[in-house]
């Protein structure tokens, strides 16, 4: 375990991964509720199309996929207001049309392959002082945005028409939910790649389903099994030469299947 702590990028990985193994449950345990856990995915998508355009007007992708993901919630929150039956068809919408464009960006760009194909798996390792405090940054606005409305959220996932009656602006919050999730797609891109960003958000809730007896018990034991999923991933990924995204995902899948056996017997 001393070697894992020698190098600076381990250090910057792990500071990286803690943080995004905390707020991706976190988010994803109102996401899962409120059965829009794939929204993570498609934001994903729409993401590396930011990536794509910041490469092509030489820009920070990071700051590219949060303003490209930011617009993309605007618009599906938008279109759900608007035709609260067909939420589905607005996320594949700008699903789709993200991929498109992605594809068509990327085509255009000069970024090389493995440039491009490092935020669609993650590149932990490569995780820059810069890129640690940007990561820092989102994550602990959107965690903190989390627990400051922890209540009206509750009550927002479970029963919006209930919550509407009783005076919380619901679609206040419907909004907030989406920028902390283009936000959260955003902070995970480095750690586990735009398109295992969902995992992160759905895997270690599920697991929580299957271990907690309250919501209150999900949402913190949700961001219990993400940490751990991080931990194990990633000194997994550094000892036996892995990837680090998918070390993390299989590790977050390997708890899973842990606690569902448990449960059973």
């Amino acid at each position: 375990m001393l070697e894992f702590w020698q190098y600076d990028f381990m250090q910057r990985a792990l500071a990286a991964g803690l943080v995004v193994g905390a707020v991706s449950p976190a988010l994803g345990t109102f996401l899962v509720v409120r059965r829009q856990a794939l929204i993570g995915d498609g934001l994903g998508h729409i993401a590396f199309a930011g990536v794509a355009a910041s490469w092509l007007l030489g820009l920070s992708p990071l700051l590219g996929a949060l303003a490209f993901t930011v617009a993309a919630a605007l618009g599906i929150e938008g279109l759900r207001r608007r035709a609260p039956g067909y939420a589905d068809t607005a996320l594949g919408i700008f699903f789709y049309g993200g991929m498109a464009l992605a594809a068509v960006l990327s085509s255009l760009s000069r970024a090389s392959n493995a440039n491009l194909l490092s935020f669609l798996f993650g590149s932990i390792l490569t995780v820059s002082p810069r890129d640690l405090g940007l990561i820092a940054l989102l994550g602990g606005l959107s965690l903190g945005a989390l627990l400051f409305f922890y209540r009206e959220l509750v009550s927002t996932a479970f029963d919006e028409e209930t919550a509407r009656v009783g005076g919380l602006p619901v679609d206040g919050l419907n909004l907030l939910l989406a920028l902390l999730a283009a936000a959260t797609v955003t902070t995970a891109m480095r750690v586990v790649g735009l398109l295992l960003v969902a995992a992160l958000m759905v895997i270690p809730v599920a697991t929580a389903l299957r271990t907690a007896r309250s919501f209150r018990a999900l949402f913190w034991q949700s961001i219990l099994w993400g940490e751990i999923s991080v931990a194990v991933g990633l000194i997994a990924s550094f000892y036996l030469n892995l990837a680090s995204g998918g070390s993390i995902v299989l590790a977050a899948g390997a708890l899973f299947a842990l606690a569902l056996f448990s449960r059973r017997r």
